[in-house]
Order: structure tokens, then C-alpha cells, then sequence
């Protein structure tokens, strides 16, 4: 609805958060408070709290108080990063004055100058007819408490504009003196980070034109040691796949804000005259504990229309099997190893199409090799969906080896700084520019002539480079933006294309875990490394934004590909199983105890899958962090799955207690040793180990399991062993 009478204070409440919206005077809107449910208000206290939250001038500051709007701006006395940088083409109007001119709120109840209502979202119109530009803003309060801001820029001047960046805010946590936020590399992604909150900026830029290994990915702002379980946090995270930035910043006065936007190069943000830019979603989490953050996430993603079924199927992905390797015969065999199992979903990896015989050529060429698959893919597709499996593919969409078909006959559409110049190659590639039209069509007709010459219902979508000097090669011109945008069209009009279709986002392993390609894609590849020790702590922290279910996460062979170490199935097995299942493994490598352990844990995650994909995730917070502990709790409170692993030998001998978050104080819980495979490698058992190994299991009150907890069992080192509880009757 439009308002009739522009509200000047927005209250949008939901999921026990408010969202209190300023917009007095015509100015810039403000987030008065971001936080705790302030319950209904009367159009007298919105505006009691609008004058209560008005800073002090400080000595030798402007003689007016500094007001932080959701675009910051240097009109309103903010020092600080802009909300927008830009200028006309000759440089004047740098420093815009935007003022509303109009407003559409959702319906809701209307006292004096406060609009309140539920979930929702508000719009503002905000204009600088001088500088010539209009600006659309969106604020908006979903269902799950996350908040999420957007804004879409318009030229309406008669010559260039040229934006360099727009960032958007939201208020700091008033307390906060420590910022936590993640970094990593390839085979070691989501490496948590901690750094004080002192006066400054503190900017995670990101320039790889892909999300990266070690992006910001969450930005969290709290006192001193939050953890997953206690201090008042609020945390941002941009959704975009393309160059971005995640900012924290405080001024000399006090004020505070966290924040993000998309990096735009050189000349990517020049608008002509009547053109718009819009940036991505800045999204926004509050919460006490790291755990009510990452809850507040997976509630959203849970919600929405086109998530994925809860019965995530059991996935083989025969790389690490075969790599290059396509005998039709051996790939036939794994199937039927596969099926066996209960394997639901069987994917071939690279190597299928063109001159595609390792990683040196071929790449950008998607038509079946003749050579390898002289009867075309359907011998081994019909196979496996016989078999009662979905079979899937593997694309590199964006990608292009200087050795191929298509680099031979369009040199023009490799990404470049200039018609005379390639950039550095990465894993021997290039990439394919998407934004220029007729390179899109080939990539995408080539793709629908695969996806319709069988039955493939998944396809993982990998993306193996940065985009170093990634340009439109005719002009020079930096073309990143557009090619991020450009692969977005292409997942949503391959998903419209072909209802049903699933498709994996995969980047040199977790390189593009976003929101921004998940609003398209239906998982990611958590890492390209699968060694179960790296993959504790990376899983652990992947979740801090995505549920479980939307994580792959594969059980590989006895000896890590990346790592190079041994782990007992069991470790393996357990650590796979707090993700979307699947095996990464020459199962004809496979013993006949292997195959039987195996299967049995097949069958634990079919039956606990419903219960990992709807519960709530707990992280255990604990002093000696050579045991990790995590678990799943339904959201009745009725049945909960916990997996404990040691990550290393500690210094001391078990001391402490093992106290399970997230039960029900008043009821009594049964609980067992969940372990397919038998007891892990154990040194010294508590005398309530026995009791748990047995059917009827130990029974305790919850309130016990959450204060008093369990002895702690001395594990060796790199093994795992899950508990089951199940809450029974008084």
C-alpha cells in the first residue's frame, strides 16, 4: 500500500525482532532500533524513542547531531564510508542529499506519524533532483527476524552518471567491542577469525569475481568472547557471488555500523541517462548466540517455495573414483555398487564432452565426447536411472580452455583487459564472457541440447578461477558485474526451463557459497577436501549461514585425496552425516566390512535425515577444544542426534562434563550410542557408556543432560561417536 499520509516512523515486527524505521523531515531513512521485540507502540512513544535516540553534538563535530541513515551520508555529517559514492561524469555532485518523496509500507495499524505492521517490507522513494538521481530503497523484515536492505540507483540526469560503490548500513551492536568473521583457502574454507572493534573501518573486500574461499561470508559484531550460546549479536552477510565487501566501521563520535554491498570496478556503476543500477541484498541476523544467528538463517532459507525436499537424496560422485578416467564399463559397476547401498543419486564428473581427456583442453566445448561416449551418455544414464538413481552431470558453464573448439572460433568472447591481452590462466583456463549475447546462447543451447538428449536431473556446476582481469576483450572495459548477472540468468532460465532440475553450486570446491546463488541452486560443495578431521571445522562453520541440508557432504576413501591422511569409515561416516549425504569413492576399492559398515550408515541417515533437516543445529561451546560437539535438536524438543569428536589428543586427561544444549528441562530423555560401525577407538569408558550402548539406553532428565551433562569418554584422537535421544514418557 501507499500511504495516503507519509508515515515518518516504519515499526515492522516479526519472530520476536523490531525493526524500528525513522524518516522525519523528509530525511534519509534511519534504523532508530534494530533488536529485541519493543512490543506494539503508540504513535507518541515511536515518536518518544525517535527524540530519545538523537546523539549529542560533540565538541569540535558538526553543530548539528550526526544521523547514520541506512546510505550514509556526508550531508547528514557521517565521516564515515558513504552509502554512495559516485559523481556525474565531470566529477560535480559528489556528495548527494537525498530526501523522501514517497513511501509504500505494508498494511498495518496507522497512529499519527508511526506505521506498524508484522513481516514485511517498506520502500522509500529518496531523491537529489541537483545530482540527478533517484533511489528506491527497500527494507525488509521476513518471517525468520533476518532483516534485508536493497537498493536500485536511477539516473535521472541528462548526462553520465558514474557510481563507484553503494554500500548499505545497519546499526553495530551497542556493545560490541569484537568483530568475528571467516576467511580460509581452497581445501581449508570457513576458518573462523576474531578481531577487536576499535575506531575504523575494518573491510573485507573481495576481488576474486567469485565469492571465495575466504570471504567474509558472515560478519559478526558482540562484546568481548561471544559465543554459539550467549552475547548479543547482530551480523550481516551480503548475498552476491560477484566482487563484494563486508564492512564494520566506528567513528571517533560513537557511532557504529556493519555493512556490504557489491565491489564495482572501473567503470562497471556508469549509468546513462535513465539507466538504474540495483544492488544485492545486504542481509541482517540479530540474536543472543552465534547458534540464534545461524537458526535465524536457516529458518529463512527453510522457508522459501523452492527449497528442497527434506528426503535429500544419498549421492555418488565418482570423481575421486575415476577423474579422467570414463570406461562405460567401470562406471556401469560403480553404479550397480552404488545402488546397492541405497545410493539414490549417482553424478559423472568432469571428462564427458569434447577433447575434455584431463584439465588441459576442452573446457567450454558441451557436447559428448564421440571419442569416449561414442553412443552418446544414455548406455550409462539409462543404466543408473534403471537402477532407481537420478544421474547427474557436471558443467563448468563459465569456463573455457584456450584449447577448444569455442576459444578457436571466438577469441573475442575470452574475459580480458583488452583485445592484445589475456590474463594469467588459472587450472589451465580462462573464462567465457556471459554478458556478451551470443556467447550466452552458445553456452546455454549446448547445455539444453545435453539436459534433453537424456534423462539428467541434477547438474553440479562448478567454477575453478578467480576472474583476474575479467573484461570484455573488444573494449577493455571490466565486465564482472555483468558476468555474475549473466550466470544468474543462465541458472534461473535453465531451472525454468527444466522444472525439477537441481543444481549444485560448486567453486574449486566452496568458493561460491552465498545467498546470492542459492536464491538459484538447491546445495553447495562444502570443500573440495573431504578429509573428515578438516571437514569438522568446516562443515561446523559453512552452517553458521546454510542448513545442513543444502551442504554436500560426502564420506571419501580411507586415504584423503587432499590431505593425504587415514580415517577409520566410522570417523568418516559420522562427520558426513551432519550434511547432505554422499560418497566420493571407488567403491570396488571397497572391503566386504567396508560395504557392510557402509550401508548401515546409509540406512542412520535415511532414517534421521527428516530430523538433520528441520531440527535446530547446536553448537557446544567448551574450554578444551580438542572435542568438538554438535548436535541436532527437533524443533518439539522430542528427539535430538549429537555427535562428539575429537579433534586432537588433549593436554589433560577427560575432565568436565559433555552438556547437551537445546532439550527440555522437564522431560526425560532415553539416550543411546547411535554407532552403525560398532564402538569408535575409545581409551577410557564412564561407567554410563555400557548403559547407552544397550537397547533400552540411559534415561535422564533433560535438565541433567543440559547442567550436569555426561562424564567425558577419552576418545583417541580423529575419531567421532554420535548420541541418539528420544524423549520418553514421565
Amino acid at each position: 500500500m501507499t500511504s495516503s499520509v507519509r508515515p515518518a516512523l516504519v515499526h515492522l515486527r516479526a519472530s520476536d525482532v523490531s525493526v524500528l524505521l525513522e524518516a522525519r523531515g523528509d530525511r534519509s531513512p534511519a534504523i532508530l532500533h534494530w533488536g529485541d521485540d519493543l512490543g506494539p507502540l503508540s504513535g507518541a512513544d515511536a515518536e518518544a524513542i525517535a527524540d530519545a535516540s538523537v546523539h549529542t553534538v560533540p565538541n569540535n563535530g558538526a553543530d548539528e547531531p550526526v544521523r547514520v541513515a541506512i546510505l550514509p551520508q556526508l550531508a547528514d555529517a557521517w565521516t564515515g564510508h558513504p552509502g554512495i559514492s559516485g559523481a556525474r561524469a565531470d566529477g560535480s555532485f559528489f556528495s548527494p542529499r537525498l530526501t523522501v518523496t514517497g513511501v509504500t509500507v505494508p498494511p498495518g495499524r496507522t497512529d499519527g506519524a508511526l506505521h506498524e505492521t508484522g513481516a514485511g517490507a517498506a520502500v522509500w522513494t529518496l531523491e537529489d533532483p541537483a545530482a540527478g538521481i533517484r533511489v528506491e530503497l527497500t527494507v525488509e523484515l521476513l518471517a525468520s527476524g533476518l532483516v534485508r536492505e536493497r537498493a536500485q540507483l536511477t539516473n535521472t540526469g541528462d548526462d553520465d552518471y558514474v557510481l563507484q560503490g553503494l554500500t548499505l548500513t545497519l546499526p553495530a551492536s551497542p556493545d560490541a567491542d569484537e568483530i568475528l568473521d571467516l576467511a580460509g583457502r581452497w581445501g581449508k574454507e570457513r576458518v573462523p577469525q576474531r578481531s577487536a572493534f576499535g575506531v575504523g573501518a575494518h573491510v573485507r573486500e573481495n576481488r576474486r569475481g567469485r565469492t571465495g574461499a575466504d570471504s567474509a561470508y558472515v560478519l559478526h559484531t558482540g562484546p568481548a568472547g561471544f559465543d554459539f550460546a550467549s552475547g548479543e549479536i547482530r551480523a550481516v552477510h551480503t548475498a552476491f557471488s560477484g566482487n563484494h565487501v563486508h564492512r564494520a566501521e566506528r567513528l571517533w563520535t560513537g557511532d557504529q555500523v556493519i555493512g556490504g554491498g557489491e565491489l564495482l570496478l572501473a567503470g562497471e556503476g556508469r549509468l546513462a541517462p535513465g539507466a538504474s543500477y540495483e544492488s544485492p541484498w545486504v542481509m541482517g541476523a540479530y540474536g543472543i548466540g552465534l547458534d540464534a544467528v545461524a537458526a535465524r538463517f536457516h529458518r529463512h532459507l527453510r522457508s522459501r517455495d523452492h527449497h528442497v525436499s527434506l528426503n535429500r537424496p544419498v549421492t555418488l560422485n565418482v570423481w575421486e573414483a575415476v577423474y579422467f578416467d570414463h570406461d562405460l564399463d567401470r562406471l556401469k559397476d560403480l553404479a550397480d555398487r552404488a545402488a546397492s547401498l541405497g545410493v539414490e543419486r549417482y553424478v559423472l564428473d568432469d571428462g564427458w564432452f569434447g577433447s575434455r581427456r584431463d584439465d588441459h583442453s576442452g573446457l567450454g566445448d558441451w557436447v559428448v565426447s564421440a571419442e569416449i561416449w561414442p553412443d552418446g551418455l544414455a548406455p550409462l544414464a539409462d543404466h543408473v536411472t534403471d537402477l532407481g538413481m537420478q544421474f547427474g552431470l557436471w558443467f563448468e558453464p563459465e569456463m573455457v580452455n584456450e584449447d577448444s573448439d569455442v576459444a578457436r572460433a571466438h577469441p573475442e568472447w575470452i574475459m580480458a583487459p583488452g583485445p592484445d591481452r589475456l590474463p594469467v590462466r588459472s587450472r589451465h583456463q580462462q573464462v567465457l564472457n556471459l554478458s556478451i549475447p551470443e556467447a550466452y546462447a552458445h553456452v546455454r543451447d549446448q547445455m539444453v541440447a545435453v539436459l534433453e538428449s537424456t534423462d539428467i536431473s541434477y547438474v553440479k556446476w562448478d567454477h575453478n578461477r578467480d576472474l583476474i582481469e575479467s573484461g570484455t576483450r573488444a573494449t577493455g572495459a571490466a565486465a564482472v558485474s555483468a558476468q555474475t548477472r549473466a550466470a544468474y540468468r543462465l541458472m534461473d532460465e535453465l531451472k525454468e526451463r527444466f522444472p525439477g532440475l537441481e543444481i549444485e553450486s560448486c567453486s574449486s570446491g566452496g568458493a561460491r557459497v552465498d545467498l546470492g546463488v542459492l536464491e538459484r541452486t538447491d546445495r553447495v560443495w562444502v570443500s573440495d577436501c573431504i578429509d573428515p578431521l578438516e571437514r569438522q571445522q568446516m562443515n561446523r562453520w559453512t552452517a553458521q549461514l546454510i542448513p545442513l541440508e543444502l551442504m554436500g557432504s560426502h564420506i571419501a576413501s580411507g586415504r584423503s585425496h587432499t590431505t593425504g591422511r587415514l580415517h577409520s569409515l566410522a570417523f568418516r561416516a559420522a562427520t558426513a552425516l551432519f550434511g547432505h549425504l554422499g560418497i566420493e569413492w571407488d567403491l570396488a576399492q571397497a572391503t566386504d566390512e567396508e560395504i557392510i559398515e557402509l550401508r548401515e550408515w546409509i540406512s542412520a541417515y535415511k532414517r534421521l535425515r527428516e530430523l538433520l533437516f528441520t531440527g535446530t543445529l547446536v553448537r557446544v561451546d567448551r574450554a578444551d577444544t580438542s572435542l568438538q560437539i554438535q548436535g541436532v535438536v527437533a524443533d518439539d524438543q522430542s528427539h535430538a542426534v549429537f555427535s562428539l569428536a575429537a579433534l586432537s589428543s588433549s593436554a589433560l586427561s577427560p575432565r568436565g562434563s559433555l552438556r547437551l544444549r537445546g532439550l527440555d528441562d522437564a522431560r526425560r530423555y532415553r539416550v543411546r550410542l547411535l554407532a552403525p560401525s560398532g564402538d569408535p577407538h575409545i581409551l577410557e569408558a564412564p561407567a554410563w557408556w555400557p548403559l547407552a550402548s544397550r537397547p533400552e539406553g540411559l534415561v535422564l532428565p533433560g535438565s541433567a543432560l543440559t547442567l550436569t551433562g555426561l562424564a567425558t569418554p577419552n576418545l583417541a584422537p580423529e575419531q567421532a561417536f554420535l548420541l541418539e535421544l528420544e524423549a520418553v514418557a514421565s
